[in-house]
C-alpha cells in the first residue's frame, strides 16, 4: 500500500500594507474613474469605453485582493492551499498579503494540554448562526483498567503537548486534537496492564516508581503520535487508585503488611536492647544469672519491650528463688 507523505514548507509571503493601499486605490479610484469616463469625452468613445472597462476590472481587482490578507499571531500558523494543493505553511507571525485564491486553515503551535476521560463539546449556534456555546472539553474521569495483576484500578493522566509539523498535523490524520486524546487514552491503558499498582520486592510499579512510569508514558505516547506531527513535552499520572469494589479489601492488605513491617522492626530493636543489657550485666558482674533465670529475664523484657500495652509488673518480696 503506497502512503505519500507531506513535507512541511516554510512560507514567508509579501507583507500587506503595501498591497493594502493598493487594494484601497483600486476601490476608491476605480469607481471614480469610471463616473469621470462615464460622464465626460464625447468624441472619444472607444477610448471612454476602453477606460471604463479598465476602471471597472481594477475595482473588481481590488475587491478580491481584499481576500488575500493574512494576520498570523505569534504561536499561530496558516497552512495554504490551492484548489486543494498544499502549498506551504506561514508561521512567522505579521500581516501579510498572498494569492487571494489560497485556502487559509488556521492551527495553533501553542502548548496545550488535557486530561486523558475527558471529552469534546462541539460548538453550538442558534437559528441565526450565532455561536452560543463555545467548543470546550469535559472534565476528565478515570479510565477503569486492570493492572498487570488483575486488579481493577482507576487512572488518568495529563499529556502536554504541541504541534511541531502543520503539513503532518492537517492532512495525516482526520482531526489532529481528537487523535492526541484518543491515543493518549490507549496508550495509557496500555501502560497500566504492563504493570502492577503495587510492588513488594522493589520492582517496577505504577505506584511507587512515579518517574519511570512518566517517562514510559510519554515515549508510549510520542511513538503513536509521531504521525501526526504533534510532540509531546510531558506526560503524567494524576489520579491513581484502586476501583471502589476492591478498595477496602486492599487497604486492609497494605494495614496488615505495614503492621506486620512495624511489629518487625519492634522485635529486632528489642533484642538488641536485651542482648546489649544482658552485655552490661555480666560485664560489670552487678548479678549472676544462671541459664533459666536469664531465660526468664530475656522473655520479661521481650513482653515489656514487644508489648502494645503498659506492662504490670509482679513485685516478688521474697527471694529470687522463691
Amino acid at each position: 500500500m503506497n502512503h505519500s507523505h507531506v513535507a512541511e514548507k516554510s512560507l514567508v509571503p509579501m507583507k500587506g500594507w503595501g498591497m493594502l493601499l493598493v487594494c484601497l486605490l483600486l476601490l476608491l479610484g476605480g469607481p471614480i474613474l469610471f463616473v469621470v469616463l462615464a460622464s465626460g469625452m464625447p468624441n472619444a468613445s472607444v477610448l471612454r469605453l476602453g477606460g471604463m472597462a479598465v476602471s471597472a476590472l481594477g475595482a473588481v481587482a481590488g475587491f478580491l485582493g481584499l481576500f488575500g490578507f493574512l494576520a498570523v499571531q505569534p504561536n499561530d500558523a496558516r497552512v495554504l492551499l490551492l484548489f486543494g494543493e498544499y502549498v506551504g505553511t506561514v508561521s512567522q507571525s505579521g500581516f501579510y498579503w498572498v494569492n487571494p485564491f489560497y485556502s487559509k486553515k488556521k492551527i495553533s503551535l501553542r502548548v496545550r494540554n488535557f486530561e486523558t476521560g475527558s471529552s469534546n463539546v462541539a460548538e453550538k449556534k442558534n437559528e441565526a448562526g450565532v455561536v452560543i456555546q463555545h467548543k470546550s472539553r469535559t472534565h476528565g474521569r478515570p479510565s477503569k483498567v486492570n493492572d498487570r495483576d488483575g486488579n481493577p484500578i482507576e487512572i488518568s493522566a495529563v499529556v502536554v503537548w504541541k504541534v511541531v509539523n502543520t503539513a503532518e498535523a492537517m492532512f495525516e490524520v482526520d482531526d489532529y486534537e481528537d487523535f492526541v486524546a484518543v491515543q493518549s487514552e490507549a496508550a495509557l491503558r496500555n501502560l497500566a496492564t504492563r504493570h502492577p499498582y503495587d510492588s513488594e520486592d522493589h520492582e517496577m510499579s505504577l505506584r511507587s516508581s512515579t518517574e519511570e512510569v512518566s517517562d514510559q508514558l510519554k515515549k508510549d505516547i510520542q511513538e503513536r503520535l509521531e504521525k501526526a506531527g504533534v510532540d509531546v513535552i510531558e506526560a503524567r499520572i494524576s489520579h491513581l487508585a484502586y476501583a471502589p469494589e476492591i478498595a477496602a479489601a486492599m487497604l486492609q492488605r497494605q494495614q496488615a503488611h505495614a503492621v506486620v513491617a512495624a511489629r518487625a522492626k519492634i522485635v529486632e530493636g528489642a533484642v538488641g536492647m536485651v542482648q546489649a543489657a544482658l552485655e552490661h550485666l555480666s560485664r560489670d558482674k552487678i548479678v549472676e544469672l544462671d541459664d533459666e533465670r536469664r531465660a526468664a529475664m530475656v522473655s520479661n523484657l521481650l513482653v515489656v519491650l514487644c508489648s502494645d500495652r503498659h506492662a504490670q509488673p509482679v513485685i516478688n518480696a521474697g527471694s529470687i528463688y522463691q
